[in-house]
């Protein structure tokens, strides 16, 4: 494998890609497929394929292709999907309650253990089973918990003070829902920001310009 820290960002981003359509294949049962057939499904060339792969490790047998299940177990461990990190939840408003109540983190390695939000009448509102909690208590969770990752659904001017809280409890991962830029001020974090209106004007541009995802 190589040095993780030259991997390109684009070769890392195409990884969760891999591992869902991995899934979707053994969810019809197949067992095994070519880096050609694998290419022509997921619009990508079997030469891109192949030198993604290459970067963590030879995976396919020439003339067999790729045991789908293992290859697809191989992806879950370079992703840490193999492990489970825990996580709370900042903010439980609409995005919030979206989030906690629909995205399925269980299944992409994560454990949501604590939900928090600043205003007193979610207090004691249950999203999957975890009661809303005031804000005021997230830092006796932090010490109990040690929760290894925060979901900030908060808005933008309330960002930086929740951020800096979860810092000085310890967190150091950060999936990113506002539009406060964390790695501005906090280089030293992992941030994983979610812009939704950028993917929506992406669509925009596209539609303009009469662009697909097609390479």
């Amino acid at each position: 494998m190589k040095d993780t820290n030259v991997i390109s960002r684009s070769v890392i981003g195409r990884l969760p890609r891999y591992y869902r359509f991995l899934g979707e294949l053994q969810q019809k049962g197949i067992s095994r497929i070519s880096s050609g057939e694998l290419a022509g499904k997921m619009g990508l060339t079997a030469s891109q394929i192949r030198q993604d792969l290459n970067c963590f490790g030879g995976f396919g047998q020439q003339g067999y292709g790729y045991n789908v299940p293992a290859l697809r177990e191989q992806l879950a461990g370079i992703l840490g999907l193999d492990q489970t990190y825990t996580a709370v939840l900042i903010g439980a408003g609409n995005l919030g309650r979206a989030v906690a109540g629909h995205m399925s983190i269980d299944d992409r390695g994560f454990r949501l253990i604590g939900i928090f939000d600043v205003d007193p009448l979610y207090k004691g509102i249950k999203i999957r089973g975890l009661p809303i909690q005031p804000d005021s208590m997230l830092p006796e969770f932090c010490a109990a918990s040690a929760p290894d990752m925060a979901v900030l659904c908060v808005p933008e001017d309330a960002a930086p003070a929740v951020v800096e809280q979860l810092i000085g409890c310890g967190v150091r991962n950060f999936w990113n829902f506002s539009h406060y830029d964390i790695k501005r001020d906090h280089p030293e974090v992992n941030v994983e920001n979610v812009h939704l209106n950028d993917s929506l004007m992406m669509l925009s541009y596209k539609i303009k310009n009469r662009q697909d995802d097609t390479p």
